[in-house]
């Protein structure tokens, strides 16, 4: 498989593995009666700050999808990997980066540091883009 198709499936893998996560707290929550089975909110609010900062992380990987997975996958469908291949890397590893700084704090250089990770991804994904359309 190449660097693309690594990517994509990690890409997709990280959202999987956040939203176990989040559904394995939910879970315990529910099980000790923490909770109620409907007592949940999309965002997760009522809840922990750590959970809050997990649907949303879940969510940006969520939102993120469909852009650079697309992009990911287009690369993929019209054998142009040698354009996405280099960088694929480095956007999941932005990817992750985001999602783990999401997971740890909001505090002011958090969040900074959070945005750089996503101005990475940003970046990546114009740059594909413009390649793949000239």
């Amino acid at each position: 498989m190449s660097n693309t198709g690594y990517a994509l499936t990690g890409f997709i893998s990280w959202a999987l593995l956040l939203l176990v996560l989040m559904e394995s707290i939910r879970t315990y929550l529910v099980v000790t009666g923490d909770v109620a089975a409907n007592g949940f909110t999309p965002d997760n609010s009522g809840l922990s700050p750590f959970m809050q900062r997990l649907a949303r992380a879940h969510a940006n990987c969520v939102e993120g999808l469909p852009i650079f997975g697309g992009l990911l996958a287009i690369a993929i469908m019209t054998s142009r990997t040698a354009i996405t291949d280099p960088l694929a890397p480095w956007f999941l590893a932005a990817r992750i980066v985001q999602s783990i700084i999401h997971l740890l704090s909001s505090s002011p250089i958090a969040v900074s540091l959070r945005f750089t990770a996503f101005a990475v991804q940003m970046a990546i994904g114009i740059y594909w883009s413009w390649k793949m359309l000239a």
